[in-house]
């Protein structure tokens, strides 16, 4: 396993753990490794001071696949909850309308229902298609506990 100092675009600092060298650059060229503070997957090593490791202890075995670790950004948790308090905003004071979000939007847009605000789910076909409409439209961001 190698540990490697990484820092995006922006500048932000964080670490990644790797089976070797030449995995970590499958992973960079796939835009596999992202920021954990912005998502940036334009990656690259930062100067850092080597590793001196002892010796392996009789049996040990290397793990079978390395996955890539951070350090978050002290940031990412400020941003978290500015993102939380937006999607409780959004559910608060708009219409749950579920699969039916893209015949909503239509009809609000070329006003054949009452104008407000709604949110529900679509598929990226139908977002692309609703923009491509000119219907205005935000995703609402997925935060960490809705990925359990």
């Amino acid at each position: 396993m190698i540990r490697y100092s990484l820092t995006c675009e922006q500048d932000h600092a964080f670490e990644g753990w790797f089976k070797d060298s030449a995995s970590f650059d499958k992973q960079v060229k796939a835009k596999a490794v992202a920021c954990p503070a912005c998502g940036s997957t334009t990656v690259s090593k930062a100067l850092m001071a080597p590793a001196v490791t002892g010796t392996k202890k009789k049996g040990a075995q290397a793990p079978a696949e390395a996955v890539p670790v951070a350090t978050p950004d002290p940031r990412h948790a400020e941003l978290i909850d500015t993102l939380r308090q937006l999607k409780k905003h959004v559910v608060e004071n708009s219409e749950y309308v579920g699969e039916r979000f893209a015949e909503e939007a239509r009809k609000i847009h070329y006003e054949e229902a009452d104008k407000r605000s709604i949110y529900g789910e679509a598929s990226l076909e139908d977002a692309k298609s609703l923009i491509d409409e000119g219907v205005e439209l935000h995703p609402l961001p997925i935060l960490p506990e809705d990925k359990n």
